[in-house]
């Protein structure tokens, strides 16, 4: 899921230009010599002898008579400059490790993106576990939701069934995901892929033929819903060519559907998002009543902000008369009352009709009782409404054995961090002067997030101005969705990017997201509001120190440096307000730490890669939700 990175040249080399996945077909001649195909693993793809690597370019050159047909040799002179800088980063390394003594650094320049080379494989079910204990009283739960990562991921939904479902597993439990067989997902991804069964679920009148897969992805066994009409076809998970809120009612009924042909009767459903709230209708006004008597229905609220909102007719497409659910009571959508039509909202019904309803922090449950739309019918079901803070999956965030990264490390061993750093800001071009010990002093500030109001956008493009004049580095890592809002970081791209503090990369990858986690220095969430967040938790992980504004899980995780009522618990920078004023102050103070205060730095870097944000603790609350609304012996 490669997207289109903006960019320009530098020294007059082409370096982040329009970008397409790795071409398929033959390499090129410059793809040839700068990556050595032939070694399949990752450390030869990058880090072969930078000496050997030049002298056999000059050579191969020279025999094909075509030094002056390549613009004036200016590979070549980008190669000796690239040379001569590596001897300045071997000094560098010396602190290190000499280990990385012989390694090649990345360049713009280089034809394929270094977060585009191959990468050694690495199976995270095989992490040991062995320290968690095992639950005594086990459960089958069942999540059905409508992403999985590292497979089918959006946002942070994915990272959290992921993590959840991988928790409970360890824990002993037996765990599966239901999701849609999108068509983009890539198959291969998919261990033990084998069609178990097809069947018929019910849609507008009709029985559509519907085939069952399963397969393992990270250890978690799945189950693909995949049906034989248009739904869940097109290049990304959503944005297809179909309507969703009809293709999830569909789904949401044949996950109920084939655990009743299978006679399947796990302990919990656990639901996530608008996408399945349809299914806590669908199970206690239809499928309770046929053969699935023992689930019960925990319902997982990632983000209030989006509603399902349905027309009647369209829930009646799943089987269900719409009008029954048009009052306040169950989901008539409370924004439409006196409207003509009234809609319905499926996140509203899934509330009312689950037996238990989590969000996924402490203070975001309290603003959501506070504010919003859904707060009348929060407070009328506070009884089973539940704020557990969402956790990282310490297995696949962990930069001592994560296989993105050129140097791994961990609290007790940082010097890989300064290795991921150089190793990102020669990737991108942040030090075209080619002084290594000048971009060490400059703090590198990284905001991986989607482009969208929420983030504090506002906040991001002050971010990108400030920090700049405060000499320090910035790195955006994002897709916009809105058009409007794409055009504006294009234009900011256009104007930064030829720089060496400002790279603006609006696309979406994995690899490069755990490289720049590993990379930065601080990591920038100054959203207006955010029921949890990961990406500051992740990057804790990683030994960057978040900067975040005060709300929702960003308030439950991160605790301000200079704040003297809990110095136990100082991690990071936090600002309240939405302005820039208070944003440049936290900021202001994040980069004096960084190059007045080393030691201190260096001992909150330690810190919070020591937390413990992992999903065991997390786990162990939604165990025990799931056992204060399971059937036993039934």
């Amino acid at each position: 899921m490669i997207g289109t990175i903006l960019g320009h040249s530098y020294t007059g080399t082409m370096i982040l230009g329009t970008c397409s996945p790795q071409p398929t077909s033959t390499p090129g001649f410059w793809s040839s010599i700068l990556v050595p195909h032939s070694r399949k693993n990752f450390k030869s793809c990058c880090f072969y002898d930078f000496g050997k690597r030049f002298k056999i370019l000059k050579h191969e050159l020279h025999n094909c008579g075509c030094l002056k047909s390549l613009s004036s040799n200016f590979k070549i002179q980008a190669l000796e400059a690239e040379a001569t800088q590596l001897d300045d980063a071997r000094r560098v390394g010396s602190r290190t490790n000499s280990e990385y003594d012989h390694f090649i650094w990345p360049s713009p320049s280089d034809e394929i993106p270094f977060w585009k080379r191959e990468f050694p494989s690495c199976d995270i079910s095989s992490e040991d576990t062995v320290d968690i204990p095992k639950d005594s009283d086990l459960m089958h739960i069942v999540h059905v939701t409508a992403e999985m990562a590292p497979i089918a991921k959006v946002g942070g939904l994915g990272d959290v069934v992921t993590g959840l479902a991988r928790a409970c597993l360890t824990r002993g439990h037996k765990v599966e995901v239901f999701l849609p067989f999108y068509e983009c997902i890539n198959r291969q991804h998919i261990k033990e892929l084998a069609v178990v069964s097809t069947y018929n679920s019910y849609f507008d009148g009709s029985w559509v033929p519907t085939n069952v897969y399963r397969g393992l992805v990270s250890g978690i066994p799945v189950v693909f819903i995949e049906p034989s009409n248009h739904f869940f076809k097109g290049q990304s998970v959503y944005g297809g060519s179909y309507n969703e809120l009809e293709a999830y009612l569909f789904f949401s009924r044949a996950c109920l559907e084939w655990l009743q042909v299978s006679a399947i009767q796990p302990d919990i459903i656990h639901v996530h998002e608008w996408q399945t709230g349809g299914l806590p209708l669908l199970y206690w006004d239809m499928y309770q009543y046929l053969s699935l008597k023992k689930p019960r229905i925990v319902l997982t609220i990632h983000n209030m902000e989006h509603y399902g909102e349905c027309r009647q007719e369209q829930l009646g497409k799943c089987g269900l008369d719409g009008s029954i659910y048009a009052t306040e009571e169950k989901a008539v959508d409370d924004r439409t009352i006196g409207h003509n039509p009234e809609r319905l909202s499926l996140l509203k019904g899934g509330i009312v009709y689950s037996n238990a309803v989590v969000t996924v922090s402490p203070t975001y449950l309290q603003e959501t009782l506070c504010s919003g739309w859904l707060a009348g019918t929060l407070i009328r079901h506070r009884d089973k409404y539940v704020g557990i803070l969402n956790g990282i999956d310490t297995a696949i965030w962990n930069p001592a054995t994560d296989a993105f990264l050129p140097a791994k490390f961990d609290a007790n061993n940082i010097e890989g961090k300064k290795i991921c750093k150089l190793f990102v800001q020669r990737g991108l071009g942040l030090d075209p002067e080619g002084h290594p010990s000048a971009c060490d002093t400059a703090p590198l500030v990284v905001c991986i997030t989607r482009l969208v109001a929420q983030k504090g956008l506002h906040l991001i493009t002050n971010a990108i101005r400030h920090i700049k004049q405060l000499g320090g580095q910035m790195i955006i890592l994002g897709q916009a969705p809105d058009a409007r809002v794409a055009r504006e970081f294009e234009g900011l791209a256009d104007l930064h990017n030829q720089g060496s503090s400002i790279r603006i990369l609006l696309t979406y990858s994995e690899e490069l997201s755990h490289m720049l986690y590993a990379a930065a220095d601080i990591v920038l969430v100054p959203s207006i509001y955010e029921p949890c967040g990961l990406a500051q938790m992740i990057g804790m992980r990683y030994g960057a120190v978040p900067l975040v504004r005060k709300t929702g899980g960003l308030a439950d995780t991160v605790f301000d440096m200079d704040d003297p009522l809990q110095p136990e618990k100082a991690n990071g920078f936090v600002f309240e307000g939405i302005d820039e004023g208070s944003f440049n102050w936290a900021l202001d103070r994040a980069f004096a730490y960084y190059r007045e205060k080393p030691d201190e730095w260096s001992a909150i870097v330690k810190k919070v890669m020591q937390m413990d944000n992992s999903w065991n603790n997390t786990a162990r609350k939604y165990i025990d939700v799931y056992n204060s609304v399971r059937v036993r012996n039934q």
